[in-house]
């Protein structure tokens, strides 16, 4: 008598699923709620700290005192939450304890003040924190467990992702792909889809537009055009990983030479305050959105996209708070402004091909900016997007502004020997130990 074996194969389960749907879409819609609230509120203050600081230009000199002030708060109050996104990429990874409450204004205010005094950075970050801070803050009301927090903080960045750019599709792609290196976690792509667009949705309920840009035609997919796509997809990627290089290289310097927190923006400030009395670098200051909007329409310096680096590394490096992203727009469109003579392509579509592509490489996300392209900018251009994306993510190596995203299996397949759950910033580390270990046996 033979026994058969039981079968391996997962069923369908029709009432599982229905509790599946039951759970996340309420948890999923409430998590964008608050997101897309919050991101509200915070693209209303930034508009006011811009306009603000356009009116009264005698604010940047302010931008050394408002860098101390930053840094003594996130001392005195915020030691648990400072390393932002990190955090929130290192918790969905290994759970640990609930997010501080106090992270959403702490980011919210930091970003607030820093453009208000004309620091270069952007607004990605702070939406990302407080979408999970806010969704983690449901973890005890609803006592969930560990695996569900995770879906729960992904749902949040996705959420405040989707909210702060106008991109849900992108937002819900994001928070999938930034984790690590070859790997998403589909298991959350129906939270993080929902609280994505329930975030956007929200957001501009309460009355928040996002920018538009004019990319103009789009040529047909040709072999010239799409070659030039992809040798742009190149430069792009170079840009984004010399940004993250610099940044992180900046901020460990003045870690090693500055001891005491608050000094470091305090002291960074300082030199940007002074550099902007004496250059005309005042387009670098702040996000920068008519300088994006005009690469989409007519030829700007060439120098333009070195500039916006420049000042950007400048005041994260030294610990302003803000986000990446915006930076790398401006980064991406100008430098694609600069090339469209070069290969002959239209000043728009290149522009717009910066635009997501530095951010591609510099945050290892092509899909998502693949996506957010065709949100932006409409549906031909995604070929080009995706080859730009593509080889900007390629061609800026296993480094990237998040510290905390694992190698997974890298992108050339897993790489020699590395772990797959190393962070990249460990990566060096790991590196060298390899190397030296490789000296001994040989």
């Amino acid at each position: 008598m033979s026994l058969s074996k039981p079968s391996l194969k997962p069923r369908f389960s029709s009432s599982l699923l229905l509790r599946y749907l039951a759970k996340w879409l309420p948890l999923a819609l409430l998590v964008g709620l608050l997101a897309g609230s919050a991101s509200a509120f915070f693209l209303v203050a930034l508009d006011w700290a811009t306009s603000t600081r356009l009116a009264h230009r005698w604010l940047l000199w302010l931008l050394p005192l408002a860098g101390f002030a930053v840094g003594w708060l996130y001392l005195r109050f915020g030691r648990a939450v400072e390393a932002g996104n990190n955090l929130l990429i290192d918790q969905i990874h290994d759970p640990d304890k609930v997010i501080p409450l106090r992270m959403a204004p702490l980011v919210l205010g930091g970003t607030v003040l820093s453009h208000l005094c004309g620091a270069s950075v952007g607004r990605e970050g702070t939406a990302v924190q407080m979408g999970g801070t806010l969704a983690d803050q449901l973890t005890h009301v609803f006592r969930l467990r560990h695996e569900d927090r995770r879906t729960l903080l992904m749902a949040g960045i996705s959420a405040g992702f989707a909210s702060v750019f106008g991109t849900p599709l992108a937002g819900a792609v994001f928070a999938l792909e930034v984790l690590a290196i070859g790997r998403l976690r589909s298991n959350a792509l129906f939270a993080c889809l929902v609280a994505a667009i329930a975030g956007d949705r929200t957001c501009l309920l309460w009355g928040v537009h996002h920018t538009h840009y004019a990319i103009g035609a789009i040529p047909p997919p040709a072999p010239w055009p799409l070659l030039a796509a992809g040798l742009a997809g190149i430069a792009f990627g170079l840009a984004g990983r010399l940004f993250a290089d610099c940044t992180h290289a900046l901020g460990g310097w003045i870690k090693r030479k500055v001891a005491y927190a608050p000094l470091r923006p305090l002291l960074g400030g300082i030199v940007i305050a002074l550099a902007a009395a004496a250059l005309p670098i005042d387009p670098y200051l702040g996000l920068g959105i008519p300088t994006i909007q005009a690469a989409f329409l007519q030829p700007l310096a060439p120098w333009d996209f070195a500039g916006k680096l420049v000042l950007t590394v400048a005041s994260l490096g030294n610990g302003f708070k803000g986000g990446e992203v915006t930076p790398l727009f401006y980064i991406g469109a100008t430098l694609g402004n600069a090339l469209a003579p070069l290969l002959h392509l239209p000043l728009g579509l290149l522009a717009g091909l910066g635009f997501v592509a530095v951010f591609a490489g510099a945050a290892n996300t092509p899909l998502a900016s693949t996506l957010m392209a065709i949100e932006l900018f409409g549906g031909e251009i995604g070929v080009y997007a995706a080859i730009a994306c593509v080889l900007s993510y390629l061609f800026s190596g296993h480094t990237g502004i998040y510290r905390a995203q694992r190698l997974g299996r890298g992108k050339f397949g897993r790489g020699k020997r590395a772990p797959e759950h190393l962070r990249l910033g460990e990566l060096d580390a790991w590196r060298r130990q390899a190397r030296s270990q490789d000296a001994d046996r040989g």
